[in-house]
């Protein structure tokens, strides 16, 4: 089957090109790129014109919650509200019920995924058994079952000792380790940021420190082992700081932000909504203009939403109360052009490299370039279009977000994996 898109801006960081390009695509992958196709018979033809034409968008870090939370999001819904947010590859993080810490639990969470998901889902495997922190989980059985990176999101190991063996371990079968960064014997029952909103509304805070600790304690044990490491949901001006270090040792070493971390600041907060409690919590000012700077400067290399679907009842409580995390798959794109491009931090083709190019590389994954030959994972945006989130209309089964009614720009018009449309933007009532 061949599909024609015409008349649209291709960008693409992987090749370096941003400028006015036609693509065909055949049997799935990248046939041709040229100034002007012609002549040529094509089952589909779109024209793009005002539009960006940018490989799939990547994310690094998605809770798809099932098996075990299936209230709160499936692999079907996931995938869905991805090709909605112009993410055509997103990584599952482990912690669900079973957690994914063995070669059997690894084979059944990627065998469903092919079957029920209309993207690509890479299966992120645990790095200790049950995610309890005291003995390695089932890392070899699960490299064998396809799994390409590890990660005990939701937590850290606090075992040094532990941990350190699982970087080794990462190190030999060529994985990279996503970490989440959080000192459990300093974090307590924090639920927001240590700061005037946490005392104005009379909750207990979360420290920087709780943060910045564990990410230099990973910096180094990467330093002696030579893990790749990948620092999750960077919320801190010390992160940013210990980051740049460690890239100046020449670490494998690289960080994301997501959008909520360099869009809103613990100011935001309206009351005690539970909405605005996510993990790390909303810093302050300083912090957040750390974080754009950094994502400006390279020295943060990617954007990823860590979308965390919870039920509306689960969130419908006190923020002392509810769970961490909201929602991010369906405004990312929207957020990062109207926080980040439009306010001069990063160009487009910056964008579409901290969302394509950089992922890819991390994860060793043949994606996030529109080169002849590639699979023709596309996502085609429409830079200018302005509207309102309405997460009332997001296809995830989770509707935990602070950014409803938040007027936006830049929009995603349409997603294709492997050549087939799996989101249509037109179709769509926003």
């Amino acid at each position: 089957m061949r599909v024609l898109i015409k008349n649209g801006r291709l960008i693409d960081s992987s090749t370096g090109r941003n400028a006015n390009m036609d693509l065909l695509i055949e049997d799935g992958k990248v046939n041709k790129v040229a100034p002007m196709i012609e002549g040529i018979e094509a089952d589909t033809v779109i024209n793009a014109s005002g539009k960006f034409v940018m490989p799939g968008f990547i994310d690094m870090h998605v809770h798809l919650r099932e098996p075990g939370f299936e209230h709160k999001e499936t692999i079907k819904t996931g995938a869905r509200a991805a090709a909605r947010g112009g993410f055509t590859t997103i990584c599952a993080m482990p912690n669900t019920k079973p957690v994914i810490d063995c070669q059997e639990m690894a084979e059944l969470a990627i065998e469903k995924a092919k079957k029920e998901a209309i993207i690509n889902v890479i299966q992120v495997g645990a790095i200790t058994k049950g995610q309890e922190g005291k003995e390695l989980a089932d890392i070899d059985g699960m490299k064998r079952a396809g799994v390409i990176a590890l990660s005990e999101d939701g937590k850290s190991v606090m075992d040094a000792a532990l941990y350190r063996e699982a970087l080794k371990k990462a190190k030999k079968h060529n994985m990279t380790v996503l970490a989440h960064c959080e000192d459990k014997n300093l974090v307590g029952n924090g639920v927001l940021n240590a700061g005037k909103k946490a005392e104005e509304l009379g909750m207990p805070g979360i420290t920087n420190a709780v943060e910045d600790v564990i990410v230099a304690r990973d910096i180094l044990l990467a330093k002696e082992t030579g893990a790749r490491l990948h620092l999750c949901h960077c919320s801190t001006k010390d992160s940013v700081d210990l980051v740049s270090w460690g890239k100046e040792q020449g670490l494998s070493l690289t960080a994301e932000v997501c959008p909520h971390h360099f869009t809103l600041t613990e100011d935001d907060i309206l009351g005690d909504d539970a909405n605005y409690k996510m993990n790390p919590p909303l810093r302050s000012r300083a912090d957040v203009e750390a974080l754009r700077k950094a994502m400006s400067d390279g020295v943060m290399d990617v954007i990823a939403t860590d979308h965390a679907p919870h039920s509306a009842e689960e969130k419908a409580c006190s923020i002392k109360d509810a769970p961490f995390g909201i929602v991010g798959l369906e405004t990312a794109y929207s957020l990062a052009v109207t926080e980040l491009v439009d306010n001069g931090w990063i160009s487009h083709y910056q964008l579409c490299e901290k969302l394509t190019k950089n992922p890819a590389r991390i994860l060793g994954i043949e994606r996030g370039s529109l080169a002849v030959g590639s699979v023709a994972d596309i996502v085609i945006t429409d830079p200018t279009a302005e509207y309102v989130i309405d997460s009332s209309k997001f296809v995830s089964m989770g509707h935990n977000t602070p950014f409803d009614g938040k007027k936006v720009r830049g929009k995603i018009w349409m997603t294709l994996v492997a050549g087939n449309i799996v989101y249509r933007g037109e179709q769509d009532n926003d």
